[in-house]
């Protein structure tokens, strides 16, 4: 099937489906292209859940989907690919959470938005890459912090913070596969780039930044900045937007090694096929929703 065919199929279908398509920054070029709304995972899941859609297809990876089942348990949320999984979310299950809370009672319990479903019900207050900070400073200043499951991003919360955390060893295969040596390496070819990297990245790339921010965080610098080059520290997918929304400034991947293969599992046929076939659904149990909603509710209230 041609290429403008496949697009004229999802549209038509996502009519008459009244469903919305949800793409994050990581997806394939073609798939944000015939996205209704394109960001991060809970603005994405947030902007759904405002629709009148009766239909999510969230093009991402499988915690993003609960998440916009946990904020829309009366839509429909589908999945273009299943097996899409987020291998740092996977590194966390909600018995070794529970397990670590044992081990440390009294604690909070801090999980980044990249958890699943189950481990989101077992924690205290939700944070996402760009409110972290914001939600730790709302926190007890006496209270001791469990952070799950990305190390990286713990660590760069905490030594903002000056909070000390209990951290789990999660982290995203993606982003550590850019190395110092790749920036330095951008930074001799185009010596008047800045550098941006997200918080996921390793200790010795952030130190070579500019500024660290969420990939929302990423679009908003590259609009705001004064800047003509910018050499990008995260997933390559991000760099479509940029190049899309900047037309007058050029970016540069840190590496082009910083692709995460899970998210690049959605296609335009698997999403035509989702719509058609209605299938691939993610519908999280309401007494997990219940208590996972809480979680995220906490965070939305503080930022």
């Amino acid at each position: 099937m041609q290429h403008q065919e496949l697009v004229e199929k999802i549209d038509r279908l996502k009519k008459e489906r009244n469903a919305v398509i949800l793409a994050h920054n990581y997806q394939r070029d073609e798939v944000q292209a015939i996205a209704d709304f394109t960001g991060d995972s809970l603005g994405l899941s947030i902007t759904a859940a405002k629709t009148d859609a009766d239909v999510i297809v969230f093009c991402g990876v499988h915690f993003m989907a609960e998440t916009a089942s946990i904020l829309s348990p009366q839509k429909k949320v589908l999945m273009p690919d299943i097996d899409a999984g987020c291998p740092m979310a996977n590194m966390i299950t909600a018995d070794e959470l529970r397990t670590l809370k044992k081990e440390h009672p009294g604690a909070l319990v801090l999980a980044y938005v990249n958890t699943s479903a189950e481990v989101k019900a077992e924690t205290d207050i939700c944070c996402t890459s760009s409110n972290a900070l914001k939600v730790v400073e709302s926190l007890p200043k006496d209270a001791e912090i469990i952070f799950v499951p990305d190390k990286y991003l713990g660590n760069f919360i905490s030594t903002k913070t000056g909070r000390p955390f209990i951290m789990w060893n999660g982290y995203c295969p993606t982003h550590v596969k850019i190395r110092a040596e790749d920036i330095e390496r951008r930074k001799a070819d185009h010596p008047d780039a800045v550098v941006v990297a997200h918080p996921e990245c390793t200790p010795t790339v952030l130190a070579l930044a500019d500024a660290v921010l969420s990939t929302e965080g990423i679009c908003r610098y590259a609009k705001n900045s004064p800047a003509r080059e910018i050499i990008v520290c995260t997933e390559v997918g991000v760099l479509y937007r940029l190049r899309n929304e900047n037309p007058g400034k050029t970016f540069y991947p840190a590496t082009e090694q910083a692709t995460c293969p899970n998210m690049k599992k959605t296609t335009l046929e698997k999403v035509l096929w989702s719509l058609d076939r209605m299938q691939h659904e993610v519908k999280v149990p309401d007494d997990i929703r219940e208590k996972a909603l809480g979680a995220v509710n906490r965070m939305v209230d503080i930022t």
